[in-house]
């Protein structure tokens, strides 16, 4: 009976211990939600970058839930109370959609944001200093508007009005165009907007953008960067220039001014290591930018189109 008694005890404190381990395990591993509000270019580069970040300082430490929402706020919506569900420790937000369904599902696990234009207007926030004052925090994929107006003017001299073509359910991109707008009014060339509500609407969009502007300007749209083929179908054809506002958009343009989309996202994950690690608060975490925009252009659609690009741009790998 003592021995039986021995082996019981022996069970047990064998029990015990792997359960302590396991949770001691757990505990040490850091569990990030990323909601990807869908797949393009850019977007999949910043959650390279992000993922690389916190992999080189955490290494097996850190475990990833990659979910991509396949452009539906419905979808992002589900993915962000997911992760609330799963008590993640931090979730990563990859465009504006994403970041508003993880701002609504979530007013206490930290969120870092990446690609969002402004982090205002994506907000709705009221006297904007920098910082959301809430769980939230990240980066902005904001380029230089003046520069790249600055850039349509070079690169198309002779034209005399501009179409802004995005997607009307992207609010970061309706800000971007009523910027772009201000520095083309100082220009003294006429604007117009075209908007498409989903990639349904772009060819038909596209088409009476073409017939009544010179040259069309791209912002930091997601919906437009999923759909280039389908606007480079139309806009090369009509012998009409797309200036782009990321590289990946440039799939169809002839240039942009573009920040690296997988630097963005690395900076990210920095600013996520120091919430995890070293329990920054997020709340007062400046909004970070691309340290740099680079001249690239389309070499391609260029040489069909005729324009002569100068030295100071860097041709785009595999356009």
């Amino acid at each position: 009976m003592k021995k039986m008694k021995k082996v019981l005890s022996a069970i047990v404190v064998a029990s015990m211990a792997m359960s302590f381990t396991a949770c001691g395990g757990d505990s040490d591993v850091y569990r990030v939600g990323i909601c990807q509000q869908l797949e393009h270019e850019a977007l999949d580069a910043a959650t390279k970058g992000f993922q690389d970040a916190l992999t080189e300082k955490l290494g097996d430490k850190v475990e990833f839930d990659l979910q991509n929402a396949q452009g539906e706020a419905t979808n992002c919506a589900s993915i962000a109370n997911g992760f609330v569900a799963d008590d993640v420790d931090l979730i990563m937000a990859n465009a504006t959609s994403a970041l508003q369904s993880c701002s609504a599902a979530t007013a206490e696990i930290p969120i870092v944001a990446t690609s969002i234009t402004d982090y205002a207007t994506a907000l709705n926030a009221e006297n904007w200093t920098g910082t959301t004052g809430k769980n939230i925090t990240g980066t902005s994929d904001l380029a230089p508007l003046d520069q790249q107006v600055e850039m349509l003017v070079e690169l198309v001299p002779d034209a005399e009005s501009v179409g802004i073509l995005y997607c009307s359910a992207e609010p970061n991109s309706a800000f971007q165009a009523a910027e772009v707008g201000k520095y083309l009014d100082e220009k003294g060339i006429a604007w117009k907007e075209y908007t498409a509500a989903d990639s349904n609407e772009i060819q038909s969009v596209v088409t009476n953008a073409v017939a009544e502007c010179d040259c069309i300007y791209i912002p930091t749209d997601n919906t437009m960067a999923a759909n280039t083929e389908i606007v480079k179908n139309v806009t090369v054809p009509a012998g009409v220039p797309v200036i782009a506002g990321e590289q990946g958009i440039c799939a169809g343009g002839i240039a942009t001014l573009s920040i690296s989309y997988y630097d963005l996202g690395y900076k990210t994950g920095e600013m996520a290591y120091e919430i995890l690690v070293n329990g920054a608060n997020p709340a007062e975490m400046e909004i970070e930018y691309a340290p740099k925009a680079e001249k690239m252009y389309n070499a391609t659609i260029a040489g069909e189109l005729g324009i002569n690009i100068p030295d100071d741009y860097t041709a785009i790998e595999g356009y």
